[in-house]
């Protein structure tokens, strides 16, 4: 256990390098491999996620699992990706994040090789609950790198290009898994992003870096002159990791960021668990057009994200609260056009979507750690993404629950036909992006700290 704690402990402190040519040097140097690792790495990381969505329909038209069985493993992964993302925030923190997050996507690998070798559903609920944990390495990690490596005014945009991560995967896994899964059975789709995530975990590790410190390299904020509010301790010293992730229990902002999180993620996950259904049975359009729009949606987030940095960085300074107040405000208009806008106009529906996912990309990259990060001491960085993903997963969660009795609720069945009154969950889904604003709009005057 001594060498494990070893092998995971954040390097110690190296001299301070004095040639400035040279510091300048290694910090763009090192920059650039980090963020490929966090991003690019990330992203195909996450493939090892969603093999499950891909293998759904073969796995019960085999009789292998009925839907209940798959909703059951799903919900595994999803209430130990939130547990994860909160234990692996606070660990985040102490570690040697290089190799912190190899050895999280190595271990999510060998999790997705080892699906369906057998067909009992217990064992498929652990093993894909293990792997909802080891999956929770990726974010805080990202976190802290981003916090150490990349200062105040300009986290936004590379926190809003780091984002398009989650994208990426779901875009390879869409098209990838769902290629190997057609052409080799729906194994593939755990083990071809299985074997794939094995050598991407050496590729991080080979690019990762831990903290500028351990290099010789100054803090980012000093290189880059751009210092927030501090936070000392009782002795004016800088408050240590243990005790900085202690503050950020004790900060309402915190607190409050988490529930706008979690209101929003209802919204997100109901667009993402229903959206298919809706538009079949709502709007009269069929599979692959459903799904051609959603595809859309996805690919819209990857620039909001992008565009919410850029926008918060250099339109307002770094300051994340107006910027969330206008996006929230666009999205939730484009939620009344794709609910409310009569059927027949497709490309108002479409365009309603692409707006949709544009700012609710950038409303996910800021509540769900982008301004958290900001507003918290930077040792704890880790741990306060972790602590906002748990409301964020367990709001997931909640609204998947809720949707569903809704949805149920409001189905009949006449002449053999079923039909769908989409109204209450429709509320239901809107009040969440409505209460998410309110909320963030309430820390206006939020500080950014060192």
């Amino acid at each position: 256990m001594a060498n494990l704690l070893r092998f995971f402990a954040a390097g110690e402190d190296q001299p301070l390098l004095e040639d400035s040519q040279k510091i300048d040097r290694l910090y763009k140097r090192y920059r650039l491999s980090v963020m490929l690792a966090i991003t690019v790495g990330y992203g195909i990381a996450y493939t090892c996620r969603l093999g499950l969505s891909v293998v759904k329909k073969p796995l019960i038209d085999g009789g292998i699992m009925s839907a209940y069985d798959l909703g059951l493993i799903g919900s595994g992964l999803l209430y130990a990706y939130a547990l994860g993302k909160l234990t692996n925030g606070f660990l985040a923190d102490h570690a040697n994040v290089k190799r912190f997050f190899a050895v999280g996507v190595f271990g999510s690998a060998l999790l997705n090789l080892a699906m369906g070798r057998t067909d009992l559903l217990w064992i498929w609920v652990v093993i894909w609950a293990l792997n909802g944990w080891f999956q929770g390495f990726g974010a805080p990690t990202g976190a802290v790198t981003l916090a150490n490596w990349f200062s105040n005014r300009e986290r936004g945009r590379f926190y809003g290009i780091w984002s398009t991560g989650h994208a990426i995967g779901e875009g390879l896994t869409f098209v990838g898994s769902a290629a190997l899964v057609s052409f080799f059975g729906w194994q593939a789709g755990f083990w071809g992003p299985g074997v794939i995530c094995i050598f991407v975990a050496v590729a991080i590790y080979l690019t990762m870096q831990d903290r500028p410190g351990t290099l010789g390299l100054p803090a980012v904020a000093d290189w880059k002159n751009d210092h927030g509010l501090p936070i000392t301790d009782v002795d004016g010293q800088p408050l240590k990791t243990g005790k900085a992730q202690q503050l950020i229990l004790r900060m309402p902002a915190i607190w409050i960021l988490g529930l706008a999180s979690a209101t929003m993620y209802m919204t997100r996950y109901a667009i993402n668990s229903w959206g298919f259904l809706y538009l079949q049975e709502a709007k009269g359009y069929s599979f692959i057009e459903a799904g051609g729009i959603l595809g859309l949606n996805t690919f819209a987030g990857i620039v909001g994200c992008v565009a919410y940095g850029f926008i918060s960085d250099n339109l307002f300074k770094a300051r994340r609260p107006p910027v969330t107040l206008i996006f929230g405000i666009i999205e939730i208009a484009a939620l009344f056009v794709i609910f409310f806008s009569p059927p027949g106009h497709p490309v108002l529906l479409t365009a309603a979507f692409v707006v949709y996912g544009f700012t609710l990309s950038g409303l996910l990259a800021a509540l769900g750690g982008l301004f958290a990060i900001d507003i918290v001491p930077k040792r704890a960085a880790g741990a306060v993404m972790g602590f906002v993903g748990v409301f964020s997963y367990i709001g997931a969660a909640i609204q998947d629950q809720i949707s569903g009795l809704l949805i149920e609720q409001g189905t009949t069945i006449v002449e053999g036909v079923r039909h769908y009154d989409f109204s209450s969950a429709i509320t239901f889904w809107i009040a969440g992006s409505v209460v998410s604003m309110i909320l963030a709009a309430t820390l206006w005057r939020a500080k950014v700290s060192d």
